[in-house]
Protein backbone atom coordinates (compact mmCIF):
# COMPACT_ATOMS: atom_id res chain seq x y z
CA UNK A 1 0.00 0.00 0.00
CA UNK A 2 1.28 3.43 -0.87
CA UNK A 3 1.35 6.00 1.94
CA UNK A 4 1.26 9.76 1.48
CA UNK A 5 3.27 11.75 4.01
CA UNK A 6 3.17 15.52 4.31
CA UNK A 7 6.20 17.18 5.92
CA UNK A 8 6.39 20.85 6.77
CA UNK A 9 9.92 22.19 6.98
CA UNK A 10 11.90 25.38 7.17
CA UNK A 11 12.65 26.75 3.72
CA UNK A 12 16.46 26.79 3.91
CA UNK A 13 19.08 25.96 1.26
CA UNK A 14 20.11 22.30 1.38
CA UNK A 15 17.07 20.91 3.19
CA UNK A 16 15.86 18.91 0.18
CA UNK A 17 19.36 17.48 -0.22
CA UNK A 18 19.40 16.47 3.47
CA UNK A 19 16.05 14.71 3.10
CA UNK A 20 17.16 12.90 -0.07
CA UNK A 21 20.42 11.86 1.63
CA UNK A 22 18.46 10.56 4.61
CA UNK A 23 16.35 8.36 2.32
CA UNK A 24 19.42 7.15 0.44
CA UNK A 25 21.40 6.27 3.58
CA UNK A 26 18.50 4.33 5.08
CA UNK A 27 17.65 2.55 1.82
CA UNK A 28 14.12 3.97 1.76
CA UNK A 29 12.49 3.93 -1.66
CA UNK A 30 10.61 7.10 -2.58
CA UNK A 31 7.76 6.58 -5.06
CA UNK A 32 7.15 10.32 -5.40
CA UNK A 33 8.55 13.52 -3.90
CA UNK A 34 7.08 16.97 -4.43
CA UNK A 35 8.17 20.18 -2.71
CA UNK A 36 6.78 23.69 -2.79
CA UNK A 37 6.22 26.85 -0.80
CA UNK A 38 3.30 27.13 1.60
CA UNK A 39 1.07 30.00 2.62
CA UNK A 40 3.50 30.76 5.47
CA UNK A 41 6.73 32.60 4.56
CA UNK A 42 9.82 30.49 5.22
CA UNK A 43 7.97 27.15 5.29
CA UNK A 44 7.97 24.52 2.54
CA UNK A 45 5.65 21.54 2.19
CA UNK A 46 7.03 18.22 1.03
CA UNK A 47 4.67 15.47 -0.12
CA UNK A 48 6.34 12.05 -0.02
CA UNK A 49 4.81 8.82 -1.32
CA UNK A 50 6.34 5.57 -0.07
CA UNK A 51 5.38 1.94 -0.64
CA UNK A 52 4.62 0.59 2.85
CA UNK A 53 5.30 -2.97 1.71
CA UNK A 54 8.94 -2.01 1.06
CA UNK A 55 9.49 0.86 3.49
CA UNK A 56 8.41 1.36 7.11
CA UNK A 57 6.29 4.51 7.23
CA UNK A 58 6.99 4.82 10.96
CA UNK A 59 10.76 4.71 10.32
CA UNK A 60 10.49 7.34 7.57
CA UNK A 61 8.57 9.61 9.95
CA UNK A 62 11.07 9.11 12.79
CA UNK A 63 14.01 9.80 10.50
CA UNK A 64 12.42 12.97 9.12
CA UNK A 65 11.90 14.28 12.65
CA UNK A 66 15.65 13.88 13.25
CA UNK A 67 16.25 16.74 10.80
CA UNK A 68 16.13 20.01 12.71
CA UNK A 69 14.42 21.83 9.82
CA UNK A 70 11.39 19.48 9.91
CA UNK A 71 8.48 21.08 11.74
CA UNK A 72 5.73 18.47 11.33
CA UNK A 73 5.16 15.14 9.57
CA UNK A 74 1.69 13.72 8.94
CA UNK A 75 0.58 10.50 7.27
CA UNK A 76 -2.54 11.64 5.39
CA UNK A 77 -3.20 8.29 3.70
CA UNK A 78 -6.22 7.41 5.83
CA UNK A 79 -7.51 10.99 6.10
CA UNK A 80 -10.06 12.17 3.56
CA UNK A 81 -7.81 14.00 1.13
CA UNK A 82 -7.51 15.43 -2.34
CA UNK A 83 -4.47 14.12 -4.23
CA UNK A 84 -3.41 15.22 -7.69
CA UNK A 85 -0.60 14.82 -10.23
CA UNK A 86 0.20 16.79 -13.36
CA UNK A 87 1.35 15.22 -16.61
CA UNK A 88 2.52 16.88 -19.84
CA UNK A 89 2.55 14.45 -22.77
CA UNK A 90 3.84 15.19 -26.27
CA UNK A 91 2.14 12.78 -28.68
CA UNK A 92 2.76 12.07 -32.35
CA UNK A 93 -0.32 13.61 -34.01
CA UNK A 94 -0.54 13.76 -37.78
CA UNK A 95 -3.56 15.75 -38.97
CA UNK A 96 -5.47 12.53 -39.71
CA UNK A 97 -5.39 11.50 -35.98
CA UNK A 98 -5.97 14.88 -34.29
CA UNK A 99 -9.75 14.61 -34.02
CA UNK A 100 -9.41 11.23 -32.32
CA UNK A 101 -6.78 12.57 -29.90
CA UNK A 102 -8.85 15.68 -29.19
CA UNK A 103 -11.90 13.53 -28.35
CA UNK A 104 -9.78 11.41 -26.03
CA UNK A 105 -8.49 14.53 -24.29
CA UNK A 106 -12.05 15.81 -23.82
CA UNK A 107 -13.12 12.57 -22.13
CA UNK A 108 -10.29 12.90 -19.59
CA UNK A 109 -10.50 16.66 -19.16
CA UNK A 110 -7.00 17.11 -20.61
CA UNK A 111 -6.07 20.37 -22.32
CA UNK A 112 -4.15 20.75 -25.54
CA UNK A 113 -1.44 23.25 -24.63
CA UNK A 114 0.68 23.11 -27.79
CA UNK A 115 0.04 22.28 -31.42
CA UNK A 116 2.91 21.62 -33.83
CA UNK A 117 3.05 20.28 -37.37
CA UNK A 118 3.03 16.63 -36.30
CA UNK A 119 2.52 16.64 -32.53
CA UNK A 120 0.26 17.79 -29.72
CA UNK A 121 1.14 18.44 -26.09
CA UNK A 122 -1.54 17.58 -23.55
CA UNK A 123 -1.80 18.75 -19.97
CA UNK A 124 -3.79 16.75 -17.44
CA UNK A 125 -4.16 17.33 -13.72
CA UNK A 126 -5.96 14.49 -11.97
CA UNK A 127 -5.61 11.61 -9.56
CA UNK A 128 -2.80 9.14 -10.24
CA UNK A 129 -5.12 6.46 -11.67
CA UNK A 130 -6.71 8.85 -14.15
CA UNK A 131 -3.31 10.19 -15.23
CA UNK A 132 -2.05 6.64 -15.72
CA UNK A 133 -5.14 5.68 -17.75
CA UNK A 134 -4.73 8.72 -20.01
CA UNK A 135 -1.06 7.96 -20.61
CA UNK A 136 -1.84 4.34 -21.49
CA UNK A 137 -4.56 5.38 -23.96
CA UNK A 138 -2.35 7.86 -25.83
CA UNK A 139 0.67 5.52 -25.80
CA UNK A 140 -0.36 3.73 -29.05
CA UNK A 141 -0.28 7.10 -30.87
CA UNK A 142 3.41 7.42 -29.99
CA UNK A 143 4.58 9.33 -26.95
CA UNK A 144 7.51 11.52 -27.94
CA UNK A 145 8.13 13.02 -24.55
CA UNK A 146 6.47 12.98 -21.15
CA UNK A 147 6.97 14.59 -17.75
CA UNK A 148 4.93 13.78 -14.69
CA UNK A 149 5.00 15.49 -11.32
CA UNK A 150 4.76 13.65 -8.07
CA UNK A 151 1.65 13.58 -5.95
CA UNK A 152 0.49 16.60 -4.00
CA UNK A 153 -2.16 16.07 -1.34
CA UNK A 154 -4.28 18.12 1.03
CA UNK A 155 -6.64 16.92 3.75
CA UNK A 156 -10.25 17.80 3.04
CA UNK A 157 -12.53 19.96 5.17
CA UNK A 158 -11.69 21.51 8.52
CA UNK A 159 -8.58 19.47 9.27
CA UNK A 160 -5.39 21.38 8.69
CA UNK A 161 -1.90 20.13 8.02
CA UNK A 162 -0.97 23.63 6.91
CA UNK A 163 2.09 25.60 7.85
CA UNK A 164 0.29 28.22 9.94
CA UNK A 165 -0.14 25.75 12.81
CA UNK A 166 3.45 24.52 12.97
CA UNK A 167 5.73 27.49 12.36
CA UNK A 168 8.34 27.69 15.10
CA UNK A 169 8.49 30.99 16.88
CA UNK A 170 11.59 32.53 18.45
Amino acid sequence: MKHTLVALMQDHPGVLNRVASLFRRRGFNIESLTVGHTEAPGVSRMTIVVDASQTSVEQVTKQLYRLIEVLKVSDVTEDPNIARELVLVKVHAPSSRRAELSSLADVFGAKIVDVAHDSLIFELTAGADKVESFVELVRPFGIREMVRTGRVAMVRGGSSHGAETYVRTA
